[in-house]
């Protein structure tokens, strides 16, 4: 099995060359010699380049996070230490190109590693998460050579980004947002708030959205670079949170931010098409961290119900619980199965919108299910501290949340549903 050290700096360094010369292509169909069919391998089929990274990130995840899960939950901070370690295994710049100090890799690699850390612990998945299927996209996708240089290189090596669009009266309904920028000379006057703003205490850069002309409703929607050290920006006060207690999520205050022209993401008024296009991407992330969360409580009770003891036979051995523990088994699998098609669709370019929807959906009540069949499976023990199932308990409920709640996934299946029926 490898390990770090045969990896230098990133979990699949060895092949960091071999990627810059390569354009990534999933595995591939194959033709079949008997029957001169066509075959196409399934899903967890995985590149060479791809399993490295998988084995080596859940490695690093045991060796250098685990040890500190519980002290972060606990404390509500995260460890600089597992900072610092993320971005030296290169794990915050997986599809920013190797000439701004990425590894050049793909989406699919993006959504492995998400799985692999929430497995261990789910505040380290949603940092990653972020900086990877939101603020490195758009920065990739959108931002001039010039943008680009400044903090690509920056994102991928040192700096955390943060993602900022809902307010206190914008959640669900995001494009009704407040947040204005007003155009003076070659530079932008912000003000307004923004409330659940993930990494909040640890960025270095936000890619705020603001409206620049109210009366032409969310078609004025701009998407902003803010710096972390602009006057008049405030990190309040970080929310005591149910679940996900390390990751920092920060209501922000702008009071006459002054931004120039020239840190304008994209174009003016693009920002909503922006916006929805990362949140449908960063759909499948969430349910790769709802999927690795499951995986990861499960894979925690199993052994217990193995060794637990009663009435002269293993937990395990009660057609009752085993009855309980294959079917969390299969939605597990199958919450895998809808998050990597989902993967896979967008990675080969083809529509995903509905698949994305339908994963993070899945995975999130999937998570539900576990955790709560896991505590009770471990007894009065999986209540308490002692072992780590009531955090992932806690943690969970955010997936059904976050980057669009359960009920706008299922609204925006609907949509999609309907239109398959046109015709």
């Amino acid at each position: 099995k490898p390990t770090l050290r045969q990896f230098p700096r990133t979990p699949w360094g060895l092949y960091q060359s071999w990627l810059r010369r390569t354009s990534y292509a999933p595995p591939a169909a194959a033709s079949n010699q008997t029957g001169g069919l066509t075959s196409f391998p399934p899903l967890q089929t995985y590149s060479e380049e791809e399993s490295m990274t998988k084995e080596a990130v859940r490695k690093y995840a045991q060796e250098r996070i685990a040890p500190l899960v519980s002290k972060m939950d606990e404390n509500s901070a995260m460890d600089e230490e597992v900072i610092k370690s993320l971005f030296e295994q290169g794990l915050m710049g997986i599809e920013i190109d190797p000439e701004y100090g990425g590894t050049g890799s793909s989406f699919f690699s993006s959504i492995l590693v998400i799985e692999e850390l929430a497995k261990v612990d789910p505040s380290v998945a949603v940092l990653c998460d972020i900086q990877n299927t939101l603020i490195n996209t758009l920065f990739v996708k959108l931002g001039t050579p010039a943008q680009k240089e400044k903090y690509l290189t920056r994102l991928s090596t040192d700096m955390i980004g943060s993602f900022c669009l809902s307010e206190a009266e914008s959640g669900s309904d995001a494009f009704s947002l407040k947040t204005r920028a007003d155009k003076h000379k070659d530079y932008y006057i912000i003000n307004g708030s923004k409330m659940w703003i993930s990494n909040a205490e640890h960025a270095g850069v936000f890619l705020v959205m603001a409206n620049v002309d109210s009366s032409a409703g969310y078609r004025g929607i701009t998407c902003f670079i803010v710096d972390r050290d602009a006057e008049g920006l405030e990190i309040c006060k970080k929310e005591n949170k149910l679940g996900l207690r390390a990751s920092s999520t920060c209501p922000l205050n702008f009071d006459n931010v002054k931004v120039p022209e020239k840190n304008i993401l994209g174009e003016v008024g693009h920002g909503y098409k922006y916006a929805i296009g990362m949140l449908n991407e960063g759909r499948i992330g969430i349910g790769a961290q709802m999927l690795g969360l499951a995986q990861g409580c499960f894979d925690h009770t199993i052994p217990y119900t193995r060794q637990r003891v009663q009435f002269g036979k293993r937990i395990f051995d009660f057609q009752g619980m085993q009855h309980q523990i294959a079917h969390v088994a299969t939605q597990i699998e199958a919450a895998r199965l809808l998050t990597y098609n989902a993967a896979r669709l967008r990675e080969a370019g083809r529509p995903f919108i509905k698949e994305a929807c339908m994963a993070k959906y899945f995975s999130a009540e999937v998570a539900t299910l576990t955790t709560s069949k896991c505590i009770e499976w471990m007894g009065g023990v999986g209540f308490t501290k002692d072992y780590p199932i009531e955090k992932y308990y806690r943690d969970c409920k955010i997936g059904t949340i976050y980057e669009g709640t359960t009920n706008i996934q299922l609204s925006t299946m609907a949509k999609f549903i309907d239109k398959e029926f046109d015709h």
